[in-house]
């Protein structure tokens, strides 16, 4: 946030344009949106709502209205999914007589529902004042999410969920308010309030003052885990990894204690440790506020096109220019970093194909973003939003960000629980603004941010910080790494001196990488289609897909459709699922979608953990199925294992995300492919070739000898080890194209 902004805000506080002062205009509610650090194609505008007058808040229900989850262990015995609530329920609010008055009831579906629903509360009158690009254009809605909203975006139910009552959204409705246009330096206030808009221009047209902050004043944290309990909790996460349930983890902790005044905080965030998607809220009445200073964006909407920027991968910033490239170096060339990066890219890639247009998702650029005292690499991935799609369908298929939640989305959710073993309530969560009638939207990722709540005149406050998890993550290092994350918000808070933090401090800086981006590259011809969808219309053909709760189907799915296929999804793991376990309707099933190709999609656990696709590997074997199968990774390991193979963990440790070279005869779907060729592995578990099988090894890893590929000698039945689809697999498509042109023989 500038100083003219920040100071700007004392001001109109003092003319009682905000604040408690502003009573007449409306409450004395905040709400800001603030890019802070150096005008880039990251910090473009800053926004200061004026005094809100109707608001949203949406509430844990009763355990009555949504139970909590049996006790269980996803990391070690497996995922237990659960329908997601039929209904979200939010309370609108209006500021009157000085007081916030309940105005109406909402009842949604889901997340994206509930954004739908506040269209008729929302006015269509656009301001009449000139914005900067990508600002909103009319009254639109701003205001925070909490990462506990997973249980309507994820099909699970939380073991540890929030209290009954807890708060876990409130969204402010903004028709006033002050823009920083941060390239051309200029401030406007907008609104449909003139009275306000032109009160607030005088206040303008006074000299700014010189704003000084107070320092904070010093206090004592406590933390929600040991060093040594954070240590144990990464262990256990990388036991689920070598089980296969999970790829990557993020797993945090949280450092709380008494603070002063949470807007200081915030103050004091703005000029230490600026970040483009910075924010603060707060509700006067309900004693809470968060002070974000988040350098992550979870989901940016123009109305037809969208994009998430992920983060993940981190380094210190080096107390001088010789050691931060040092730092920067090393984290480009370190192996695990950019294989937990790949990763997160595969998944977002998932989340934005969802409801965008097969054939536009694609990577644009791939930086290293240098922050006062840390560094990141950051993918900038966008796409091109399907017709029926909108900026609340966006929300709702990407909430929460898969940088804080890990792959494969579901189970790692279920696995957060398990661990944390407390909700996150806002931490990991988002803050930002949505024009709900053209679903024009911005959201960040609520890292480096606190959590404050008021009990009678005193203030305390929570700030978390984790880590992604792989098996390649060193505990030790990855404690440190929390807290050097959350170094910046304990400084502001006054938990710790600059002493202790132990961490470097420097001005933002960007660094774009060439290597390693994936640009859009086909033009779709084929459509993706919900089973449900496929036969409501009586579709014949298409390629049926198998889904098996991975965070990487959509991939596949797009790949398919770019190379000019239709294709039907079919939720594996789903109660809908269950009676095609019946050979009968299953048969039944098969004749109606009359499918020209079937394959067996990857995901986590094992094949024993995914019934019909293992029924379905076990009909293709028999000469059952009248059409090319391919089966990758878990659909790989459930050809083998209806063969005979044994499924077993992985001799030399999992393999996510990372390329591997992979020898071939080049036969098979290898036969347009050099040899050796890199290939991306996500996996655990390996299948075991040491007896006599039908399905032949058609490609092996080049260093192991572990086998990447089977093919039947007689009929066109094939599988992969690898995933062709990631940005990783360079030759991917040259593997799927000639399955796709193998001729069904129904």
């Amino acid at each position: 946030m500038s100083d003219r902004l920040m100071a700007l805000a004392e001001q109109l506080a003092e003319a009682d344009l905000t604040g408690q002062g502003a009573f007449r205009y409306g409450s004395p509610d905040r709400v800001m949106l603030i890019s802070g650090g150096p005008a880039s194609h990251l910090a473009q505008w800053s926004m200061m709502a004026g005094p809100p007058s109707y608001r949203v808040s949406i509430r844990q229900p009763t355990r009555d209205t949504l139970p909590q989850a049996e006790q269980h262990s996803p990391l070690s015995d497996g995922i237990r999914l659960a329908p997601m609530p039929d209904v979200l329920i939010a309370e609108v609010e209006e500021w009157k007589h000085g007081s916030w008055y309940h105005r109406v009831r909402l009842r949604a579906k889901n997340l994206g529902d509930m954004m739908e629903k506040l269209q008729p509360l929302t006015s269509k009158e656009l301001f009449q004042q000139t914005l900067p690009d990508g600002c909103p254009q009319r009254p639109f809605w701003s205001g925070a999410l909490a990462y506990d909203l997973v249980q309507w975006t994820q099909p699970i139910r939380l073991q540890h969920p929030p209290e009954e009552g807890a708060l876990l959204a409130v969204l402010w409705y903004v028709d006033n308010g002050v823009v920083e246009d941060r390239h051309s330096e200029t401030v406007t206030p907008f609104g449909l309030n003139m009275k306000w808009v032109e009160a607030c221009g005088e206040t303008l047209e006074q000299p700014w003052k010189e704003l000084v902050i107070p320092e904070a004043k010093p206090g004592r944290e406590s933390s929600t885990h040991t060093d040594e309990t954070h240590e144990e909790n990464i262990r256990r996460i990388q036991q689920g990894i070598v089980a296969g349930q999970v790829y990557q983890v993020n797993v945090g902790k949280h450092w709380q204690g008494d603070i002063d005044h949470p807007y200081r905080v915030f103050q004091r965030l703005t000029q230490h440790n600026p970040a483009p998607f910075s924010a603060y809220v707060e509700a006067d009445d309900l004693g809470f506020a968060l002070a974000s200073s988040s350098p992550e964006s979870l989901l940016a909407c123009d109305g037809s096109s969208i994009r998430t920027s992920p983060i993940k991968g981190t380094c210190p910033r080096g107390d001088s220019p010789e050691k931060s490239a040092a730092y920067r170096t090393a984290m480009l060339e370190n192996d695990k970093e950019r294989a937990e990066h790949r990763m997160l890219v595969d998944l977002m890639r998932n989340d934005l194909t969802r409801v965008c247009q097969p054939g536009t998702v694609g990577v644009d650029r791939f930086d290293v973003e240098v922050y006062t005292n840390v560094q990141h690499l950051v993918s900038h991935i966008s796409g091109i939003l399907r017709p029926e799609a909108s900026g609340q369908s966006a929300i709702q298929a990407v909430f929460p960000g898969g940088s804080i939640t890990g792959c494969p989305r579901t189970m790692v959710c279920a696995a957060i629980d398990e661990v944390e073993q407390m909700p996150r309530s806002f931490w990991t969560g988002s803050i930002g603004w949505m024009d709900v009638h053209t679903g024009a939207s911005a959201w960040n990722i609520l890292i480096r941010t606190l959590e404050a709540k008021r009990n009678g005149r005193t203030w305390s406050g929570s700030v978390g910080a984790g880590g992604g998890i792989t098996i390649g993550s060193e505990p030790e290092k990855e404690v440190e790494e929390a807290a050097w994350k959350a170094a910046a918000l304990r400084l502001a808070t006054g938990w710790i001196t600059a002493e202790q933090s132990n961490v470097s401090q420097g001005e933002l800086e960007l660094y774009p990488i060439e290597q390693g981006v994936q640009r859009k590259t086909s033009n779709s011809t084929g459509s993706i289609f919900t089973l449900e969808q496929a036969l409501q219309s009586s579709m014949v053909g298409g390629v049926l897909f198998i889904e098996n709760l991975d965070s990487f189907s959509y991939n596949i799915v797009n790949a398919v459709t770019g190379l000019g296929h239709d294709a039907i999804i079919m939720q594996a793991r789903s109660s809908t699922s269950a009676p095609y376990l019946n050979p009968v309707n299953l048969h039944n099933l098969l004749e109606a979608l009359q499918p020209s190709h079937l394959i067996l999609g990857p995901g986590p656990g094992t094949p024993l953990d995914a019934d019909i696709t293992v029924a379905l590997a076990h009909h293709a074997l028999a000469g059952q199925l009248e059409m090319p199968v391919l089966g990758i990774c878990l659909g790989h390991q459930a050809l083998a294992l209806a063969d005979g193979y044994a499924v077993v963990p992985s001799p030399l440790g999992p393999v996510h995300g990372s390329p591997v070279a992979v020898e071939h005869h080049n036969n098979s779907l290898f036969s347009a492919l050099d040899s050796p060729v890199m290939l991306t592995r996500y996996n655990s578990l390996i299948i075991q070739d040491n007896a006599t099988h039908t399905l032949e090894v058609s490609a092996r890893e080049m260093n192991t000898g572990l086998p990447m590929g089977l093919v039947h000698p007689t009929l066109p039945i094939h599988s992969l080890q690898i995933h062709p689809e990631s940005v990783g697999s360079e030759h991917g498509m040259v593997l799927m194209r000639p399955f796709l042109q193998i001729q069904s023989d129904g």
